[in-house]
């Protein structure tokens, strides 16, 4: 039962994602804030090559903070910040738990949508755009924000594998942040995304929180941490591609005038192949920038978690989105170019007539 399980050591780490602007200069960023500032490496659990990682590398910060509890736990004063190119940001929460293990799902429940941590990792995030200026392209903080929970258990008593064997309909209330007494449907559910790389360690990875047991588990951490990220970007971006479709096809349904020149459908063409040039590298950027191949264990969490949010439905929606743009902006420019020819029909038929009216009078 959990009730007998004692964390001797571990840390628990509440991630919240924002998106800042449309990509980052690493490079200019690190020259504007050089103290504490490290470039961000996986550690590989089996020997890989070493180009299987971040394309280009994150960069970290580490920031100081105030101490406060929630939950009978408190927050450290160290704030772990991750910068990436494509324009996002993490900030992470850690903390130190020991004691009961039953006492984690108060925790998780405290996490859950956590307001005072939402408005300090957003008065970070302002200020970090401040401090990095020109670095960031387009510079606007989303709204939108992807918070995150991770359980990391190092030691404890017994030692694993009862950790997560024990009583499982409570690991998964922990995961879900849920009081309520689960159907064992909704307990396989929530249990059904495991993983372990040997015997000592396992990761059970939900859509709420993910619980690590064992030591050296800051490779699992850093793909889950990058695709909580990448989640967040897939939601920003879909919800772009939704208001760049209603645009285009709001450009698309308005009827040209009698008067309208040739050049007059330019600015809308303009502005949809803008809208399906930045969407596109955006979305190139997201899914290229973390490379697992080399790694099957990591390669195999990534998968797991990517199941988990549903990352592959999202991708095939943008996917879908973009065609459908370039589709409209085809339309668009057949259009126009139908215009240009209506034009330089009447232009012919109004010098014929010039020339016949000059050769008669």
């Amino acid at each position: 039962m959990l009730e007998d399980v004692t964390i001797t050591k571990g840390t628990c780490f509440a991630l919240f994602a924002y998106d800042i602007g449309l990509s980052i200069d690493l490079t200019e960023a690190e020259r504007r804030i050089l103290a504490g500032t490290e470039r961000s490496r996986l550690r590989h659990k089996t020997r890989a090559p070493q180009y299987f990682e971040y394309r280009p590398a994150p960069l970290r910060l580490i920031q100081e903070g105030s101490a406060f509890d929630t939950n009978q736990y408190q927050v450290s004063s160290t704030i772990e910040v991750m910068v990436y190119d494509f324009g996002s940001v993490t900030i992470t929460y850690r903390f130190p738990i020991d004691g009961p293990f039953k006492q984690l799902l108060g925790l998780s429940e405290s996490l859950y949508e956590n307001e005072r941590l939402l408005t300090d990792s957003r008065a970070r995030v302002e200020h970090l755009v401040q401090a990095l200026g020109s670095a960031v392209e387009r510079p606007t903080i989303a709204e939108d924000v992807e918070d995150y929970i991770i359980f990391s258990i190092e030691s404890s008593v017994p030692e694993a594998p009862a950790l997560w064997t024990c009583n499982e309909t409570d690991l998964a209330q922990i995961l879900r942040a849920e009081r309520t007494p689960f159907s064992e449907q909704e307990v396989a559910d929530a249990l059904s995304c495991r993983i372990s790389f040997g015997q000592d360690d396992a990761a059970i990875i939900d859509w709420h929180s993910t619980v690590l047991f064992g030591k050296e588990m800051d490779d699992v951490r850093a793909v889950l941490e990058f695709a909580n990220v990448e989640l967040l970007e897939m939601r920003i971006l879909d919800e772009q591609l939704d208001r760049a479709l209603d645009e285009g096809y709001e450009a698309l349904s308005r009827k040209p005038s009698l008067l309208s020149l040739p050049g007059s459908y330019e600015k809308d063409l303009t502005h949809i192949a803008q809208l399906q040039v930045d969407s596109a590298l955006i979305f190139e950027r997201v899914t290229n920038t973390l490379k697992l191949l080399g790694d099957q264990y990591l390669a195999r969490v990534y998968r797991l978690v990517s199941q988990r949010f549903h990352l592959e439905e999202w991708d095939a929606s943008i996917l879908r989105k973009l065609q459908t743009l370039e589709s409209i902006y085809g339309k668009m420019s057949d259009r126009a170019g139908t215009r240009r020819m209506e034009v330089m029909e009447w232009i012919i038929i109004i010098l014929i007539a010039l020339s016949i009216a000059v050769s008669l009078f």
